[in-house]
């Protein structure tokens, strides 16, 4: 089944029962990727290492050092 199919089921059973509808699939994709970093960042502090961007501005730092060291 896929999900647009689930997601037709699941809003005909809650009209049949008189529920509120379940959200639009895709629709806190982008909430959910946030909150996933935002934990990835705490667990980071909590095992005592440093919280960083994310891995595209650390691989630009680090590729900016080695051109600085290179010269």
């Amino acid at each position: 089944m896929s999900v647009t199919q689930q997601y037709l089921l699941d809003t005909h059973r809650a009209r049949q029962l008189g529920e509120p509808g379940p959200p639009a699939p895709g629709r806190h994709d982008w909430r959910a990727i946030r909150a996933l970093r935002d934990h990835r960042r705490f667990r980071a502090v909590v095992a005592g290492r440093p919280a960083r961007g994310s891995s595209r501005e650390v691989l630009g730092r680090w590729l900016r050092g080695r051109r600085r060291a290179g010269c």
